[in-house]
């Protein structure tokens, strides 16, 4: 009988005497330490050239346990890079502080303190809280209760949002006088920054104008492209640490090696060298986040609702079908014709996607990626149908996109999604009632268009079938 376990049990934890990384001073506050979060930016810093000025203290979105093991280990962790070739393994040291996001208290001191002088998001697109039209759904039940906390200080309340967070963490840092930073957006959505900052304005206004006012004056909105695959841990990928590294880590990371960072806006507070690790600084933003979103995330969206109605469990499986595979071929050939500039190099990255969605070492799973559908379809594949209809094309490739969502969500069991109570109650209805209520969700102008409703629902029929993707 094998003493693996034993032997790995003894192994000492990984830590800073385990591997002696000093730590920088905290200048990066981030909100959402998740997996992407340590595989992307806190790569990017560690590997900038002034990295020994940059510490970043992170915090948790929903739960506290990545905090807690994070500190158990001062904030190091190994980053996995696992391709068909074998894995290579890096402990990152650039968090030196991992904080539970319901501290509040330190998020405040943190965010209010002179040495910061950038906030880091990745909280996922369905934080932000704008509706279909761009606004701040000011009627979110987790909306209204935080401007109830941020109304009456002398509650004892905390908010629960991360855009309540965020905006108490900005009115201590105008009531200290610490000076302008920039917000820089690291999460899947077209216009990124401006996202943030619509949502940011719109719960601050809700709350103090003056406080808005100051914000408009002294926060810039970075917009970014943020890409690299990073799929959830295992144990195994744990014990495969222990084996290689000779130490334990309860929280690594595993990733592609591919990855890729490209920003535009200002800094207003300085920021790391993040270009020395290969970062990319734009003037414009918009082509580079439409490739990403379409070719990536919509390729990925499309095979999470189709390959899963097709029974199979993650990317690499749902690209090996030749229908799933020719359905993304399809879209990315709409998404490409409204992708202009050669720039892009789209069929580069096109025949780059196809090798990192091969790769059958990185078990990313489809219903990891199917979380959040309403949310996403409205980035991923209603512009692309839109300017296919523009230009007096289908769009069918896209609408099939939307239609395997509709099929899913008829199917799927504990739906995560911040329109879950509207599509459980759009699932009570049938036929095309229930496709219109679906589609609203999504955008409320898709409904009014009969020829996209028929559309939708003739390919939704389809899947509805068999998961047939024709």
């Amino acid at each position: 009988m094998s003493n693996e376990p034993e032997r790995t049990a003894e192994l000492p934890r990984l830590s800073r005497s385990v591997r002696p990384i000093a730590k920088a001073p905290v200048r990066i506050v981030h909100m959402g330490l998740g997996a992407f979060h340590r595989s992307h930016q806190a790569w990017y810093t560690q590997h900038a050239g002034d990295a020994a000025e940059w510490g970043i203290a992170s915090f948790t979105g929903r739960r506290p346990d990545a905090a807690e093991v994070l500190s158990a280990q001062d904030g190091l962790y190994t980053v996995v890079e696992r391709s068909d070739a074998g894995d290579s393994f890096e402990v990152i040291g650039s968090i030196v502080e991992a904080v539970d996001g319901a501290d509040v208290e330190r998020f405040v001191e943190l965010v209010s303190a002179p040495l910061t002088s950038l906030i880091t998001l990745t909280i996922t697109e369905a934080a932000y809280r704008l509706g279909a039209d761009g606004k701040l759904d000011s009627q979110a039940p987790d909306v209204v209760a935080d401007l109830a906390v941020l109304a009456d200080a002398s509650a004892s309340g905390k908010p629960t949002t991360p855009l309540g967070r965020l905006v108490v963490g900005l009115a201590a840092r105008r009531d200290a006088d610490a000076g302008p930073l920039a917000v820089v957006c690291c999460d899947n959505l077209s216009n990124n920054g401006t996202v943030a900052r619509k949502a940011v304005m719109g719960m601050a206004k809700a709350f103090d104008a003056g406080l808005a006012a100051w914000i408009d004056a002294n926060v810039s909105f970075v917009s970014t492209s943020v890409d690299r695959i990073t799929p959830r841990t295992t144990e195994a990928d744990i014990d495969a640490v222990a084996a290689a590294c000779g130490y334990r880590d309860e929280s690594p990371v595993v990733a592609e090696p591919f990855l890729n960072w490209v920003l535009s806006g200002d800094f207003p507070a300085g920021r790391p060298h993040w270009e020395d690790a290969g970062a990319v600084f734009v003037d414009e933003i918009e082509p580079y986040e439409n490739r990403k979103l379409w070719l990536l995330n919509g390729a990925h969206s499309l095979l999470a609702y189709a390959g899963q109605l097709r029974g199979h469990k993650t990317v690499a499986e749902a690209l090996a079908d030749d229908s799933c595979r020719r359905a993304v071929e399809d879209f990315w050939d709409e998404a490409a014709s409204n992708l202009p500039g050669e720039d892009l190099r789209i069929h580069e990255y096109r025949a780059a996607l196809l090798e990192r969605f091969g790769n059958s070492r990185i078990a990313h799973h489809l219903a990891q990626i199917a979380m959040d559908g309403s949310t996403k379809l409205r980035m991923r594949a209603v512009p692309v149908l839109r300017a296919e209809r523009a230009a007096g094309r289908s769009g069918q490739a896209a609408a099939r996109m939307i239609a395997a969502w509709t099929a899913y969500t008829a199917t799927a069991t504990g739906l995560q999604d911040p329109q879950a109570a509207g599509i459980a109650a759009a699932n009570l209805l049938t036929g095309r009632a229930r496709l219109e209520a679906l589609l609203g969700l999504v955008d409320p102008d898709l409904v009014e268009d009969r020829a996209i409703v028929d559309l939708v629902e003739g390919l939704a029929e389809s899947f509805a079938a068999a998961g047939n993707l024709s």
